[in-house]
């Protein structure tokens, strides 16, 4: 089979297609074939050599990606959940070989039914960042109906998902963009949009219930400033594990009886996460956003767009071609 592989850290240039061995799957878990898959930030980010909290897991070679869509080929003797030619999306193994592969071998527990009225290419779009945030919104920020939500990179990958997830509780949810996502923001249900090019939302906002940092850019100011713009027991929940919070915005977030957490570790629930995401866009609350798709042999040219920090959505690989 073919698969993307890395035998040094480096630019985009360091991802070969190459032939390597069709894995079989472990007692747990599935044999997929994938149809498709997407490019996260921290896809470039493992390729280039990981940050501090990933650069010990990394092993050379390996693959990349975090998602993966597809029908099961094989199931290994524990799985019971799952049958050859189940339509399914999920997370692959990490670290592993990961979804840019023509068939992967991961875990029957990070998978879950895919959404019937969703595309393979759509459902390739979706898994990591749902993971995201669904921990973020439901887990950790336990929106309820009327809370005010503000949303940072709400235009993203995770921060799309975001909005639409608190949206989908009854949030009245604001989030932060650039001013060619006001409207794609709206459409996707947000109440207020603010350019962060040009508006200070510290200065608009008060009283936020919960404020999700779903950027990609690491700003302690913004990070400081979210805090000011919490109620009293308001939340913070930041995506950026890699950076730690110092104690300046523990001191702000204490003055305010404010929790301040960030998304993952022991919370994330593949199985609630996958499994309410699909039931919200089954029920057409939530949709994939896919801003364009590339076929795996062009993913050079994928992560070069990623790394621009400004994809609307998600960049999608093609693996397979749906029938």
């Amino acid at each position: 089979m073919k698969a993307i592989r890395i035998h040094e850290f480096g630019g985009p240039e360091v991802m070969q297609l190459e032939e390597v061995p069709k894995p079989l799957p472990a007692a747990d878990e599935i044999l997929l074939k994938v149809y498709a898959t997407s490019v996260n930030p921290a896809d470039y980010i493992i390729r280039q050599g990981g940050n501090d909290l990933l650069r010990p897991l990394l092993k050379l070679p390996m693959g990349l990606g975090l998602d993966a869509s597809g029908i099961v080929e094989a199931i290994g003797a524990d799985v019971k959940d799952f049958k050859p030619g189940n339509k399914v999306y999920g997370v692959p193994n990490f670290p592993g070989d990961g979804g840019y592969a023509e068939y992967l071998a991961a875990k029957a527990t990070q998978f879950a039914p895919m959404p019937h009225n969703i595309t393979f290419n759509e459902a390739g779009a979706l898994p990591s960042c749902a993971l995201i945030a669904w921990n973020a919104i439901v887990d950790l920020g336990h929106v309820q109906p009327g809370q005010r939500v503000l949303i940072h990179g709400a235009a993203g990958g995770v921060g799309n998902l975001a909005v639409q997830f608190a949206k989908a509780k009854g949030a009245y949810v604001i989030g932060t963009a650039s001013a060619h996502n006001f409207d794609f923001l709206k459409e996707l249900g947000a109440d207020e949009v603010i350019d962060y090019n040009t508006q200070h939302f510290e200065e608009l906002l008060h009283d936020i219930d919960l404020v999700f940092n779903a950027s990609p850019v690491r700003d302690q100011s913004v990070r400081m400033k979210s805090a000011e713009v919490l109620k009293d027991g308001g939340i913070f929940v930041c995506s950026q594990l890699d950076s730690p919070f110092p104690a300046a915005l523990l001191q702000v977030l204490a003055a305010k009886n404010a929790i301040g957490t960030m998304v993952g570790g022991g919370s994330i629930s593949y199985t609630s996460s996958l499994h309410g995401t699909t039931a919200l866009i089954e029920e057409g609350k939530v949709k994939a956003v896919v801003s364009k798709v590339y076929p795996l042999a062009e993913v050079a040219a994928a992560h070069r767009e990623s790394e621009k920090k400004h994809v609307r959505g998600k960049l999608v690989l093609e693996v397979a071609k749906e029938n």
